[in-house]
């Protein structure tokens, strides 16, 4: 083996383990013993493993609502993101109009603007909403499904524009001379061709959907039964004393939906960064 090689392989080492010792350590202290977690011996193992955490937490009030919550609004800014920003990317990619140049710089302008920055304007901007448009006011799951929509948005329309026009056009023109209409060229042509990079761009979507905290924490004040996981999380901090089994045991299990998700999507997902990469 060479030099550079051995290199290349032990920093690859370095970094599996860098990224996944906070794993290990999170799985690790959901399933230690109160007694342990507080001992000032820190161990990385335990020889006495509980799953006393994981009960506490699922025989918790309304985790599972809590759980269900997040992720009816996850997978709702995936299925409408995925949507919009296919049908969006074809539009700047297929069609010649005005602006379209500056349609695509303020796209990228988006991704430039910090998520606290517009927390606030938000807030007042979903409140005004709320009372013209029932259901994505303050308090409501619509809420938090259309912020991470406007969110997602931007960069998913991005990189599905490198996908839609990576697809030669001599095949929707050839479709269209058999006789296909514009929808059908789309759903049936078009589609699976780009389907890699929609799995690739669902799964970001997917995530900051699925994590979000500032949001959550903003625009859900009163409504408790509308809270999400990582919001939840906070009933196990204490002002006097944080139950720290508690915090990784519900983390662990918020990470799980995340897993899932990523290995059904993985084939997918590896072809299409590869595409993005490659176009």
């Amino acid at each position: 083996m060479s030099r550079s090689r051995l290199v290349a392989n032990v920093v690859a080492v370095a970094a599996a383990f860098v990224t996944f010792f906070p794993i290990y350590w999170m799985v690790l202290s959901a399933v230690k013993p109160a007694g342990e977690i507080q001992s000032l011996q820190v161990r990385p193992w335990t020889l006495a493993p509980t799953l006393e955490n994981f009960q506490r937490v699922l025989g918790g009030e309304n985790f599972g609502r809590y759980f269900l919550n997040s992720l009816v609004v996850a997978l709702s800014v995936v299925v409408l993101s995925g949507v919009v920003a296919f049908l969006a990317a074809v539009a700047v990619t297929r069609f010649r109009f005005r602006f379209r140049t500056t349609v695509l710089i303020m796209f990228l302008i988006a991704q430039m603007v910090p998520v606290e920055a517009l927390t606030i304007p938000l807030f007042f901007l979903i409140r005004d909403l709320g009372t013209a448009v029932p259901g994505v006011g303050l308090n409501t799951l619509g809420s938090l499904v259309l912020v991470h929509l406007a969110f997602s948005l931007p960069f998913a329309v991005w990189m599905m524009r490198g996908f839609v026009a990576a697809v030669p056009e001599s095949l929707e023109e050839a479709a269209m001379i058999d006789g296909a209409s514009r929808p059908v060229v789309l759903w049936r042509i078009l589609f699976p061709l780009v389907a890699p990079g929609l799995v690739a761009t669902s799964v970001f979507s997917f995530i900051a959907a699925w994590n979000d905290f500032v949001f959550a924490r903003t625009f859900i004040i009163s409504a408790t039964g509308n809270q999400t996981l990582p919001a939840a999380l906070l009933v196990f901090f204490k002002p006097d004393e944080n139950d720290w089994g508690g915090i990784m045991a519900a983390s662990t299990l918020m990470t799980i939906p995340v897993l899932i998700f990523f290995v059904a999507v993985q084939r997918r997902l590896v072809a299409g960064l590869g595409g993005a990469v490659k176009d």
